[in-house]
């Protein structure tokens, strides 16, 4: 009997392309969506025929009713080995054996970079100027070099953007609950006192923390109304570890520069959402793990998790 699986999230319509697929022929009946759907609903509608569901990162949550709903269900892939969207002890009690794959952490690195420096050279305006015909020259970039960028949070990627910061003559401090001094000498960085001296004291304040109890609504309109009426925020990590509200109040008052967001509390942004209007914000639809080596890795790897649960040996195994 050949199993039916399901891609979720396909956007950009390169699932079945950008990696090797032909092992499961014959076996596994592969059907990709390039939409989102939006609601439990659709999605149980869309997913009740199919036993193996792959997912990209955080994006569609399965939680205990909608896997109740999803009887045939037998294997769940998502990209990266940690989910948090995912109801494991309802997975497992339904059957549902749960896979992961690798994830790079260079793509949000280099993504975290391209929004800082788009942000500081009001890049995205003055090339609309250029197409459109517009004035020469309208704004007065922000420079790096002799700057302070501030790191809440000096992991994996944390500590590369800080690398990079470095390269560019940046003073870099960083600050986390756990942080410790022989940590940040490691990487060669500062150690913030506490989170409100990093936020009043950097030029460019960038986050890369986890998701937690402890994170979540860390940066709010207290800590917003902390940092520099010149300075920048950018936010590759998670959505809710920034107050959204208060974000765009910040934004729409001009208490800060600007913002670089790849993350929001509702993906797909709705067609009417104010972060899509908000000044003073350079907005991506979470590029952050988006490229072709990362995407390679994820759908490979997809690939090897449902051959080895076909073979009765599953790799990989989350939650």
């Amino acid at each position: 009997m050949t199993l039916r699986c399901a891609v979720l999230d396909d956007f950009q319509s390169v699932a079945t392309t950008i990696a090797d697929w032909s092992p499961l022929a014959g076996k596994v009946d592969v059907v990709t969506f390039p939409d989102h759907f939006g609601s439990e609903d659709e999605l149980a509608a869309a997913l009740a025929e199919f036993d193996i569901v792959v997912t990209l990162r955080e994006r569609v949550p399965f939680p205990a009713s909608l896997l109740a709903r999803l009887p045939r269900l037998r294997l769940l892939v998502a990209s990266g080995m940690r989910n948090s969207v995912i109801d494991y002890a309802a997975a497992r009690a339904q059957g549902v054996t749960v896979c992961g794959t690798a994830s790079s952490s260079t793509p949000p690195v280099e993504l975290t970079w391209a929004l800082l420096l788009g942000l500081a050279r009001g890049i995205v305006p003055e090339a609309e100027a250029v197409r459109e015909g517009g004035r020469w020259q309208s704004t007065v970039g922000a420079d790096l070099h002799g700057r302070r960028l501030g790191l809440l949070g000096l992991g994996k990627i944390g500590s590369r953007v800080a690398q990079v910061g470095l390269a560019f003559g940046m003073d870099v401090i960083a600050w986390s609950q756990n942080l410790t001094k022989e940590r940040t000498d490691e990487v060669g960085t500062a150690l913030a006192a506490t989170k409100e001296e990093l936020l009043e004291s950097s030029d460019f304040v960038s986050v890369h923390l986890a998701l937690g109890d402890r994170t979540r609504g860390l940066v709010g309109a207290a800590e917003l109304a902390r940092m520099r009426p010149t300075a920048y925020l950018v936010n590759t990590s998670r959505a809710a570890i920034v107050d959204q509200d208060a974000l765009l109040s910040a934004l729409h008052a001009g208490t800060i520069a600007g913002a670089g967001v790849d993350v929001f509390d509702t993906e797909p942004l709705p067609a009417d959402h104010p972060m899509r209007t908000a000044p003073r914000l350079l907005a991506t639809p979470h590029l952050g793990y988006v490229t072709r080596a990362n995407y390679e890795r994820y759908y490979g790897q997809a690939v090897e998790d449902v051959q080895a649960f076909l073979a009765g040996s599953p790799v990989r195994l989350l939650g």
